[in-house]
């Protein structure tokens, strides 16, 4: 009788002292120590969710089809979850018991030692029971829900006086996207005269619930690039603490609560933010060239270094997406990234989109033809399509048809036998076309290929074989072709010039490229093509800020063949980097630049009409630049931007034949 008096007055002393502190206003502020949790939970328990702490606590459990459902729900995140809980119960916690919520408070799995089992079904810690905390009152888990952080209850913090003999320690989860998912739980009987349990289950559910979050979010995010941050060097490859995922351009596709936060500090915002679909350019103080350089295999041990907006230093280690298969994300596929083709650009919105049925077109038996202005990167884009593709181990074969003398070009191509004409090698040469066979043949300035080898390259296309000179029977070849221009092969062959079969022959898709002075990437350009030059040279990639913004406002006729020279020149005479002084004086504003066109096709061979002169008939333009230029065949290659081959080519192509007197 004794022994229940003193059970009586507990009770009442345990609910006295609740609907006391209960009863205070304000309640206690809403950040502070797990004490003031514990007390704000009492002040909703009794004033919102008017509940009784001397009432014997009744459970609330779902059905078995509900049970099901609630755990379908949560996907991939329990079965890892359950790996983690496994873990945690065996290590440390060997008497008590490991419990998966989720947002709503339900029990959605469970893992503890067998002597333990009865004591926890009493408690109604088991599946499918509801523990949020305006049905079961203040408790390790619905308490958490509700103050979204780690939350310890120990003893008679509990709300209801049937759970005073227990002690918890409970974490938060969240999902890949930063939303809350549910709460990992660790119950223990506490030893007599133990108050440290609570505090420890605490930082071991939270451990093992950051653990939970990070894995899923690596493998949530595994065909993206995943960034781990860290503020110390040593802790980069180990922390999982700050996780951001982007895709190959810098975007990022989702971030962990951790990162999250962190981002919230540095932009001064007071609540957490969602920096999906923002650039890291944007989050961070960095430029493209510095994404690039984090996202490309690293010669050196020494992570990359990112500064918060705040200026807070951070090492950061990049994992490479896991797979190049396509995956599903906002309910859309996205095709594999292909790292030749993504690192050709960033954010401008027409390279995407040129960049996008690129990656499309990779593997597909479909003729490729690019156009674009001189300088643009056709040949870059042709490499890149043809490394990202199943041929990639086959041979890539450049062959630029206005650089090759005509009378050479037929056998460049196509090949020939021993003893074909004076001077042929004694065992005869294997023709381009032929060397191609397996890889890919790139055709660079189709639209300067003579007629008559229009007519046999058409053949080849068509039969897929090759006759070289002097043979007697046809190879066989397998022949994938990207060809490039920078004239419109469209006006070529109205104006008779380019066979129009051939043209359609060639253009199974047609891309087309940009010039540099309309991109909105050019810093990510400035950047790349530095790297790659500096590499060359051996020396450091470095670029004032001066110089780089000069670099961004200049207009690039030459495009980025232009900006390349322009790179390498200034390296070439600096000795610790690019200021404004190293660059070209023409980009100083010391030389006006030249007038170009900004149609590509009209960027050569022939000089661009004006308003005055209405547009005249190709023949009638090179015979201008020609008399204009007194016949100086030098001097005409070096207008029209061709080399004298092809002026002396499309010379005989008109008929156009230089006066006598000359």
């Amino acid at each position: 009788m004794q022994q229940g008096d003193t059970a009586v007055k507990s009770s009442r002393s345990h609910a006295d002292q609740i609907l006391r502190i209960a009863g205070s206003e304000p309640p206690p502020a809403l950040h502070g120590d797990n004490a003031n949790a514990i007390r704000r939970s009492w002040h909703r328990c009794v004033n919102i969710h008017k509940l009784n702490p001397t009432s014997r606590h009744q459970a609330h459990v779902e059905t078995a089809k509900g049970l099901s459902r609630v755990r379908d729900q949560l996907g991939e995140f329990g079965t890892i979850a359950r790996t983690c809980m496994e873990k945690l119960a065996q290590g440390s916690f060997e008497c008590g018991y490991v419990i998966l919520t989720n947002a709503e408070g339900v029990i959605v799995d469970f893992v503890g030692h067998k002597s333990w089992m009865q004591e926890a079904t009493d408690a109604s810690l088991m599946a499918g029971a509801n523990w949020s905390e305006d049905i079961t009152g203040t408790n390790g888990i619905g308490t958490c829900i509700v103050e979204q952080g780690p939350v310890s209850c120990h003893l008679d913090e509990h709300f209801h006086v049937t759970q005073t003999g227990f002690s918890c320690g409970s974490a938060p989860l969240y999902a890949p996207d930063g939303s809350f998912l549910g709460v990992l739980n660790v119950s223990t009987i506490p030893s007599p005269g133990e108050h440290g349990e609570s505090t420890a289950a605490r930082v071991w559910a939270s451990q093992f619930a950051s653990l939970i979050d990070s894995a899923t979010f690596i493998q949530h995010f595994k065909n993206y690039w995943v960034l781990k941050l860290a503020r110390a060097s040593e802790l980069v490859d180990v922390s999982t603490d700050l996780l951001i995922a982007v895709d190959a351009d810098g975007v990022v596709v989702g971030a962990n609560m951790g990162a999250r936060r962190l981002l919230d500090v540095a932009s001064g915002v007071p609540q957490i933010s969602n920096p999906t679909g923002k650039h890291l350019t944007t989050l961070f103080r960095c430029g493209y060239g510095d994404i690039w350089q984090m996202m490309k295999p690293q010669s050196s041990v020494e992570p990359t270094l990112l500064r918060t907006l705040d200026n807070t230093t951070l090492f950061v280690s990049a994992s490479p997406p896991r797979e190049a298969r396509a995956s599903v994300r906002t309910g859309k596929t996205q095709l594999p990234e292909y790292p030749a083709l993504s690192q050709i650009a960033s954010d401008d919105k027409e390279m995407k989109r040129v960049l996008d049925h690129a990656r499309r077109l990779v593997n597909k038996n479909v003729n490729i033809l690019i156009q674009g202005e001189t300088g643009t990167g056709k040949e870059v884009l042709a490499k890149a399509l043809h490394d990202s593709s199943a041929r990639a181990k086959k041979a890539f074969v450049a062959v630029n048809c206005a650089a090759i003398p005509e009378s050479l070009i037929e056998s460049e191509l196509f090949g020939y036998t021993a003893g074909t004409f004076t001077g042929a090698r004694s065992k005869g040469m294997q023709g381009l076309i032929e060397r191609s066979s397996g890889g890919t043949l790139f055709l660079d300035e189709i639209g300067d290929m003579p007629l008559h080898l229009q007519t046999r390259l058409l053949r080849v296309l068509s039969e897929r074989e090759v006759l070289p000179l002097g043979a007697d029977s046809h190879v066989r070849i397998d022949l994938t072709v990207i060809s490039a221009s920078h004239r419109d092969l469209r006006k070529l062959v109205s104006d008779g010039i380019f066979r129009e079969d051939l043209y359609y022959r060639l253009c199974g898709a047609t891309l087309v490229l940009p010039p540099l002075r309309d991109r909105q990437d050019k810093e990510y350009i400035i950047h790349r093509v530095l790297q790659q030059e500096a590499k060359q040279l051996g020396c450091r990639a470095w670029i004032d800020e001066a110089a780089m913004a000069l670099l961004v406002r200049y207009p690039w006729p030459g495009n980025v063949r232009e900006l390349r020279n322009a790179i390498r020149f200034a390296l070439a005479i600096s000795d610790d980097g690019i200021f404004v002084d190293q660059l070209p004086p023409e980009l100083r504003g010391e030389r006006a630049p030249p007038v170009v066109s900004h149609a590509f096709a009209v960027s050569g061979p022939y000089p661009v009409s004006d308003a005055h002169s209405g547009m005249r008939e190709p023949a009638e333009r090179l015979r201008d630049c020609l008399r204009r230029n007194k016949w100086n065949i030098t001097a005409v290659s070096a207008e029209l931007g061709l080399c004298r081959t092809s002026v002396y080519r499309q010379m005989k192509r008109f008929g156009i034949i230089p006066p006598t007197h000359l």
